[in-house]
């Protein structure tokens, strides 16, 4: 299995509002850097969702229910698409200060790469998060 972290500004798509839809299909990637982590999305993969910008925190989980397919928002060839799903809603939400506080997420790509929207996670830096917000 793989892991990653998507982020959404809550006032354009929230959690709340993805758990109302039930499944949506991640639109909007314009780096190829997060073009090419969703490539790598596979069925069954688990995905932390960041709220960014308001809140600055992951609220929840997720999981790719579709693989990668055409951006159905634009023509052009180089965009895609996956599908998720709301998994769990995080007991505590796990904010970007306490990340950055934790000594094992110092790699993290939400600090190292704070502009990119869709990122891999080690299994341990998933684990880590998830471990935080109990």
């Amino acid at each position: 299995m793989n892991y990653f972290l998507v982020k959404s500004e809550p006032f354009k798509y929230s959690w709340e509002k993805f758990n109302e839809e039930g499944r949506t299909f991640w639109d909007g990637v314009r780096n190829y850097q997060a073009r090419n982590n969703m490539k790598e999305m596979k069925a069954g993969d688990l995905v932390l969702f960041y709220h960014s910008n308001e809140g600055k925190c992951v609220v929840g989980i997720a999981k790719v229910v579709r693989e990668y397919y055409q951006d159905p928002t634009t023509e052009d060839p180089n965009w895609v698409v996956v599908d998720l799903a709301p998994v769990e809603t995080l007991k505590n939400p796990v904010s970007l200060a306490q990340i950055k506080a934790e000594e094992s997420l110092a790699d993290i790509s939400l600090i190292k790469q704070g502009r990119l929207s869709v990122m891999k996670l080690k299994n341990t830096e998933f684990d880590k998060i998830l471990e935080m917000s109990q």
